[in-house]
């Protein structure tokens, strides 16, 4: 049974990059443009989250560094490795701040992908 990868990304030219190459390295691939999805967690059952920091859509003011801290602090999901995405300068700060397992720099190297998904997902 494939690794179920969930990636939620606002820009679609990245979203569409990272899904096409999970799913070439046989990962099942669960893509969202908006955190909404989180409220439906438990139904996706994802073994990582990709999750980008800044989501133009998102309705409150949560950004990925807030919810990757939420996601950790539930005894439900504190389990589920989450890797930050974006292009700010201080994304290491941002993600250790989120209690995020890693994180992602944009733009990335489509290796640097696939490697940091492979370190998480065992």
């Amino acid at each position: 049974m494939p690794k179920k990868i969930l990636v939620i990304e606002d820009d679609k030219d990245i979203r569409d990059t990272i899904v096409y190459v999970l799913e070439e390295e046989q990962y099942e691939v669960i893509a969202s443009e908006n955190a909404k999805i989180l409220k439906r967690l438990s139904d996706v059952e994802p073994d990582l989250i990709l999750l980008d920091n800044w989501l133009t859509d998102w309705t409150s003011d949560a950004n990925g560094q807030q919810l990757s801290k939420e996601l950790k602090k539930d005894p439900a999901t504190s389990h589920i490795p989450i890797i930050i995405i974006s292009a700010v300068n201080n994304l290491k700060e941002i993600a250790e701040a989120g209690d995020a397992d890693g994180y992602l720099k944009k733009p990335f190297d489509l290796t640097e992908l696939i490697d940091i998904v492979k370190k998480h997902v065992k």
